[in-house]
Protein backbone atom coordinates (compact mmCIF):
# COMPACT_ATOMS: atom_id res chain seq x y z
CA UNK A 1 0.00 0.00 0.00
CA UNK A 2 1.36 3.22 -0.95
CA UNK A 3 0.94 6.36 1.61
CA UNK A 4 3.43 8.58 0.30
CA UNK A 5 2.97 9.25 -3.33
CA UNK A 6 5.93 10.40 -5.59
CA UNK A 7 5.46 14.17 -6.50
CA UNK A 8 7.53 16.03 -9.11
CA UNK A 9 10.24 17.48 -6.54
CA UNK A 10 9.89 21.57 -5.85
CA UNK A 11 13.58 21.76 -6.53
CA UNK A 12 12.64 20.55 -10.25
CA UNK A 13 10.16 23.15 -11.01
CA UNK A 14 12.37 25.70 -9.46
CA UNK A 15 15.23 24.87 -11.92
CA UNK A 16 12.58 24.58 -14.67
CA UNK A 17 11.07 28.36 -13.84
CA UNK A 18 14.36 29.58 -13.69
CA UNK A 19 16.00 27.87 -16.65
CA UNK A 20 13.09 29.80 -18.51
CA UNK A 21 13.83 32.96 -16.84
CA UNK A 22 17.62 32.71 -17.50
CA UNK A 23 18.87 34.33 -20.95
CA UNK A 24 20.42 31.84 -23.39
CA UNK A 25 23.41 34.11 -23.01
CA UNK A 26 24.18 33.92 -19.49
CA UNK A 27 26.94 32.35 -18.36
CA UNK A 28 25.26 30.24 -15.48
CA UNK A 29 22.51 28.91 -18.15
CA UNK A 30 24.56 25.87 -18.99
CA UNK A 31 25.07 24.90 -15.60
CA UNK A 32 21.19 25.34 -14.62
CA UNK A 33 20.44 23.38 -18.14
CA UNK A 34 22.59 20.49 -16.60
CA UNK A 35 21.07 20.60 -12.96
CA UNK A 36 17.97 20.10 -14.38
CA UNK A 37 18.51 17.38 -16.51
CA UNK A 38 20.33 15.33 -13.94
CA UNK A 39 17.14 16.42 -11.53
CA UNK A 40 14.84 14.78 -14.44
CA UNK A 41 16.72 11.86 -14.94
CA UNK A 42 16.82 11.16 -11.21
CA UNK A 43 13.17 11.86 -10.83
CA UNK A 44 12.90 9.04 -13.83
CA UNK A 45 15.02 6.53 -12.40
CA UNK A 46 12.71 7.22 -8.91
CA UNK A 47 9.63 6.70 -10.95
CA UNK A 48 10.80 3.44 -12.76
CA UNK A 49 10.67 1.62 -9.56
CA UNK A 50 6.88 2.05 -8.98
CA UNK A 51 5.92 -0.42 -11.38
CA UNK A 52 8.01 -3.19 -9.39
CA UNK A 53 6.46 -2.75 -6.47
CA UNK A 54 2.87 -2.85 -7.34
CA UNK A 55 3.96 -7.14 -7.14
CA UNK A 56 3.95 -6.33 -3.33
CA UNK A 57 1.16 -7.83 -1.26
CA UNK A 58 -0.66 -4.51 -0.41
CA UNK A 59 -1.54 -5.90 3.06
CA UNK A 60 1.87 -6.69 3.97
CA UNK A 61 4.09 -3.85 2.61
CA UNK A 62 3.47 -0.16 3.65
CA UNK A 63 5.51 2.80 0.68
CA UNK A 64 6.41 5.97 1.64
CA UNK A 65 7.93 7.57 -1.64
CA UNK A 66 10.39 10.81 -1.32
CA UNK A 67 10.57 11.41 2.59
CA UNK A 68 12.38 13.80 4.33
CA UNK A 69 13.32 13.89 7.50
CA UNK A 70 15.03 15.69 10.45
CA UNK A 71 18.76 14.07 12.12
CA UNK A 72 19.57 16.82 14.25
CA UNK A 73 20.15 19.87 12.70
CA UNK A 74 19.78 18.79 8.85
CA UNK A 75 17.68 16.92 6.79
CA UNK A 76 18.15 13.16 5.16
CA UNK A 77 16.07 12.35 2.29
CA UNK A 78 15.18 8.61 1.51
CA UNK A 79 13.87 7.63 -2.33
CA UNK A 80 11.40 4.77 -0.75
CA UNK A 81 10.67 3.40 2.34
CA UNK A 82 9.16 0.22 2.73
CA UNK A 83 7.71 -0.54 5.75
CA UNK A 84 6.05 -4.10 7.17
CA UNK A 85 6.12 -5.95 10.97
CA UNK A 86 9.55 -7.95 9.83
CA UNK A 87 11.97 -4.79 8.50
CA UNK A 88 12.07 -1.40 7.40
CA UNK A 89 13.66 -1.33 3.71
CA UNK A 90 15.55 1.93 2.37
CA UNK A 91 16.13 2.00 -0.84
CA UNK A 92 18.52 4.46 -2.98
CA UNK A 93 17.79 4.54 -6.47
CA UNK A 94 20.42 5.29 -9.09
CA UNK A 95 19.37 6.39 -12.61
CA UNK A 96 23.03 5.98 -14.18
CA UNK A 97 23.78 5.13 -17.30
CA UNK A 98 26.83 2.67 -19.13
CA UNK A 99 29.35 0.38 -16.76
CA UNK A 100 29.38 0.57 -13.44
CA UNK A 101 32.31 0.25 -11.19
CA UNK A 102 31.94 0.65 -7.37
CA UNK A 103 35.69 0.89 -6.18
CA UNK A 104 35.31 -0.56 -2.37
CA UNK A 105 39.00 0.81 -1.91
CA UNK A 106 38.47 4.40 -2.57
CA UNK A 107 34.53 4.35 -1.97
CA UNK A 108 33.36 5.62 -5.28
CA UNK A 109 31.52 4.23 -7.95
CA UNK A 110 33.27 5.00 -11.64
CA UNK A 111 30.80 5.39 -14.21
CA UNK A 112 32.53 4.27 -17.65
CA UNK A 113 30.30 5.90 -20.71
CA UNK A 114 30.62 6.83 -24.81
CA UNK A 115 34.28 6.25 -23.70
CA UNK A 116 34.75 8.42 -21.11
CA UNK A 117 34.90 7.72 -16.80
CA UNK A 118 33.53 9.91 -13.64
CA UNK A 119 33.14 9.57 -10.36
CA UNK A 120 30.19 9.56 -8.16
CA UNK A 121 29.89 9.57 -4.43
CA UNK A 122 29.77 5.86 -2.80
CA UNK A 123 25.79 5.17 -2.56
CA UNK A 124 26.87 2.22 -0.10
CA UNK A 125 28.19 4.90 2.04
CA UNK A 126 24.90 6.77 1.29
CA UNK A 127 22.43 4.16 2.61
CA UNK A 128 24.79 3.20 5.90
CA UNK A 129 24.24 6.55 6.63
CA UNK A 130 20.55 6.55 6.23
CA UNK A 131 20.85 3.50 8.11
CA UNK A 132 21.94 5.65 11.22
CA UNK A 133 20.00 8.68 10.84
CA UNK A 134 16.44 6.32 10.38
CA UNK A 135 17.40 4.62 13.70
CA UNK A 136 18.00 8.00 15.60
CA UNK A 137 15.19 9.44 14.46
CA UNK A 138 13.23 6.17 15.78
CA UNK A 139 14.73 6.81 19.00
CA UNK A 140 13.94 10.21 19.14
CA UNK A 141 10.54 9.08 18.83
CA UNK A 142 10.46 6.58 21.38
CA UNK A 143 9.43 3.86 18.68
CA UNK A 144 11.14 0.26 18.97
CA UNK A 145 14.03 -0.33 16.98
CA UNK A 146 13.23 -2.95 13.88
CA UNK A 147 15.42 -4.52 11.57
CA UNK A 148 16.81 -1.94 9.32
CA UNK A 149 17.95 -3.05 5.72
CA UNK A 150 19.01 -1.19 2.78
CA UNK A 151 19.61 -1.50 -1.09
CA UNK A 152 20.70 0.38 -3.95
CA UNK A 153 18.03 -0.04 -6.82
CA UNK A 154 19.91 0.51 -10.77
CA UNK A 155 16.67 2.09 -12.35
CA UNK A 156 18.06 0.71 -15.67
CA UNK A 157 18.02 -3.15 -17.06
CA UNK A 158 20.75 -1.92 -19.28
CA UNK A 159 23.44 -0.58 -16.48
CA UNK A 160 26.23 -2.55 -16.56
CA UNK A 161 28.23 -4.04 -13.59
CA UNK A 162 31.74 -4.69 -13.69
CA UNK A 163 32.53 -5.78 -10.57
CA UNK A 164 33.56 -9.24 -9.46
CA UNK A 165 29.67 -11.54 -9.31
CA UNK A 166 32.01 -13.19 -6.46
CA UNK A 167 31.78 -9.68 -4.13
CA UNK A 168 29.10 -11.49 -2.16
CA UNK A 169 28.73 -8.36 0.30
CA UNK A 170 28.38 -5.67 -2.97
CA UNK A 171 25.77 -7.93 -4.92
CA UNK A 172 23.56 -8.63 -1.50
CA UNK A 173 22.98 -4.81 -1.26
CA UNK A 174 22.78 -3.77 -5.34
CA UNK A 175 19.89 -5.26 -7.39
CA UNK A 176 18.11 -4.14 -10.88
CA UNK A 177 14.80 -2.31 -10.38
CA UNK A 178 12.88 -5.61 -12.55
CA UNK A 179 14.27 -7.57 -9.67
CA UNK A 180 12.51 -5.57 -6.33
CA UNK A 181 9.40 -7.64 -5.44
CA UNK A 182 11.74 -10.92 -5.68
CA UNK A 183 14.51 -9.38 -3.42
CA UNK A 184 11.76 -8.15 -1.03
CA UNK A 185 10.24 -11.53 -1.29
CA UNK A 186 13.54 -13.57 0.00
CA UNK A 187 14.22 -10.32 2.94
CA UNK A 188 10.85 -11.32 4.33
CA UNK A 189 11.59 -15.10 4.08
CA UNK A 190 15.00 -14.35 5.65
CA UNK A 191 13.88 -11.89 8.45
CA UNK A 192 10.57 -13.50 9.66
CA UNK A 193 10.64 -12.50 13.27
CA UNK A 194 7.97 -9.56 13.97
CA UNK A 195 9.85 -6.79 15.28
CA UNK A 196 6.71 -4.06 14.82
CA UNK A 197 3.18 -4.57 16.19
CA UNK A 198 0.06 -3.03 14.26
CA UNK A 199 0.31 -0.59 17.32
CA UNK A 200 3.75 0.41 16.28
CA UNK A 201 2.76 0.45 12.65
CA UNK A 202 -0.20 2.84 12.73
CA UNK A 203 2.03 5.51 15.37
CA UNK A 204 5.72 5.00 12.78
CA UNK A 205 2.64 5.81 9.55
CA UNK A 206 1.42 8.56 11.69
CA UNK A 207 4.45 10.33 12.62
CA UNK A 208 6.42 9.54 9.24
CA UNK A 209 3.80 12.10 7.48
CA UNK A 210 3.73 14.41 10.24
CA UNK A 211 7.57 14.79 9.98
CA UNK A 212 8.37 14.82 6.36
CA UNK A 213 9.72 18.83 5.42
CA UNK A 214 9.87 19.27 1.51
CA UNK A 215 13.13 21.13 0.49
CA UNK A 216 12.45 24.10 -0.50
CA UNK A 217 16.04 25.86 -0.96
CA UNK A 218 16.18 29.26 -2.30
CA UNK A 219 17.30 28.50 -6.46
CA UNK A 220 18.42 32.22 -7.19
CA UNK A 221 21.24 31.49 -3.92
CA UNK A 222 22.00 28.10 -4.76
CA UNK A 223 23.06 29.86 -8.68
CA UNK A 224 24.73 32.86 -6.87
CA UNK A 225 22.10 35.04 -9.51
CA UNK A 226 20.17 37.68 -8.60
CA UNK A 227 16.28 38.96 -9.47
CA UNK A 228 17.72 41.65 -11.96
CA UNK A 229 19.30 38.57 -13.97
CA UNK A 230 15.93 37.21 -14.66
CA UNK A 231 13.60 37.63 -17.54
CA UNK A 232 10.56 39.77 -16.91
CA UNK A 233 7.29 39.40 -18.64
CA UNK A 234 4.52 36.39 -19.15
CA UNK A 235 5.19 33.59 -20.83
CA UNK A 236 3.08 32.04 -23.28
CA UNK A 237 2.30 28.55 -22.38
CA UNK A 238 2.50 26.71 -25.93
CA UNK A 239 6.23 27.58 -26.47
CA UNK A 240 7.67 29.30 -23.58
CA UNK A 241 8.43 32.65 -25.53
CA UNK A 242 9.05 36.09 -23.31
CA UNK A 243 7.00 38.30 -23.00
CA UNK A 244 4.08 37.92 -24.12
CA UNK A 245 1.72 41.25 -25.27
CA UNK A 246 -1.07 42.34 -23.60
CA UNK A 247 -4.49 43.18 -25.74
CA UNK A 248 -7.88 43.37 -24.47
CA UNK A 249 -8.17 41.65 -21.81
CA UNK A 250 -6.24 38.79 -23.68
CA UNK A 251 -2.09 37.80 -23.73
CA UNK A 252 -1.04 37.59 -27.07
CA UNK A 253 2.62 35.19 -28.17
CA UNK A 254 4.13 37.07 -31.03
CA UNK A 255 6.07 34.26 -31.90
CA UNK A 256 2.91 31.47 -32.17
CA UNK A 257 0.03 33.95 -31.99
CA UNK A 258 -1.39 31.66 -28.99
CA UNK A 259 -4.13 33.59 -27.03
CA UNK A 260 -4.38 33.20 -23.09
CA UNK A 261 -6.43 35.25 -21.25
CA UNK A 262 -4.71 33.93 -17.84
CA UNK A 263 -1.18 33.61 -18.58
CA UNK A 264 0.02 35.79 -15.87
CA UNK A 265 -1.01 33.01 -13.06
CA UNK A 266 1.64 30.66 -14.24
CA UNK A 267 4.24 33.46 -14.61
CA UNK A 268 3.23 34.63 -10.72
CA UNK A 269 3.82 31.15 -10.18
CA UNK A 270 7.41 31.37 -11.23
CA UNK A 271 7.63 34.17 -9.08
CA UNK A 272 6.96 32.59 -6.33
CA UNK A 273 9.17 29.61 -7.25
CA UNK A 274 12.16 31.57 -7.76
CA UNK A 275 11.73 34.65 -5.63
CA UNK A 276 8.39 34.73 -2.92
CA UNK A 277 4.96 34.57 -2.39
CA UNK A 278 4.65 37.59 -1.06
CA UNK A 279 4.06 40.10 -3.41
CA UNK A 280 3.28 43.98 -3.82
CA UNK A 281 1.51 45.29 -6.87
CA UNK A 282 4.53 47.18 -7.99
CA UNK A 283 7.00 43.66 -7.86
CA UNK A 284 4.04 42.20 -9.55
CA UNK A 285 3.95 44.56 -12.52
CA UNK A 286 7.59 44.97 -12.90
CA UNK A 287 7.71 40.82 -12.76
CA UNK A 288 5.06 40.79 -15.27
CA UNK A 289 6.42 43.83 -17.09
CA UNK A 290 2.86 45.64 -16.87
CA UNK A 291 2.80 49.48 -16.70
CA UNK A 292 -0.72 49.90 -15.27
CA UNK A 293 -0.95 49.53 -11.84
CA UNK A 294 -4.63 49.32 -11.73
CA UNK A 295 -4.83 46.23 -14.13
CA UNK A 296 -2.23 44.77 -12.15
CA UNK A 297 -4.16 44.72 -8.97
CA UNK A 298 -7.33 43.51 -10.29
CA UNK A 299 -5.16 40.73 -11.49
CA UNK A 300 -4.16 40.10 -8.14
CA UNK A 301 -7.26 40.48 -6.51
CA UNK A 302 -8.86 38.42 -9.64
CA UNK A 303 -6.64 35.47 -7.94
CA UNK A 304 -8.28 35.54 -4.62
CA UNK A 305 -4.99 35.44 -2.79
CA UNK A 306 -4.78 36.57 0.68
CA UNK A 307 -2.96 40.20 1.66
CA UNK A 308 -2.18 42.72 4.09
CA UNK A 309 -1.14 45.76 4.58
CA UNK A 310 -3.55 49.31 3.38
CA UNK A 311 -4.50 50.28 -0.18
CA UNK A 312 -0.66 51.61 -0.79
CA UNK A 313 2.08 48.96 0.80
CA UNK A 314 -0.47 46.16 0.39
CA UNK A 315 1.51 42.48 0.55
CA UNK A 316 -0.27 39.48 -1.52
CA UNK A 317 0.58 35.74 -0.84
CA UNK A 318 0.48 33.67 -3.61
CA UNK A 319 -1.18 30.42 -3.30
CA UNK A 320 0.00 27.59 -5.58
CA UNK A 321 0.10 23.74 -5.17
CA UNK A 322 3.82 23.75 -5.60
Amino acid sequence: MILKERDIPLYTKKLEALLRRTPQTHPKFPFIKEALAKSIAGNKGEHSIDYPLTFLPEEKFIIFHDLRLLHKKSYFQIDTLILCKNFILILEVKNIAGTLFFDQNFHQLIRTYDGREEAFPDPFIQIERHEQQLKYWLTVNKLPEPTILSLVVLSSPYTRISNSPHDKQLFEKLIHSDYLPQKITSLAARHKHETLSDKDIKKLIRLLNRDHTPADRPILERFNMSVDELIKGVYCPKCNHLPLTRIFGNWICPNCAEKVRDAHVASLRDYSLLISSAITNRQASEFLQITSPAMTRRILFSMNNFYTGTYKSRTYYLSFEL
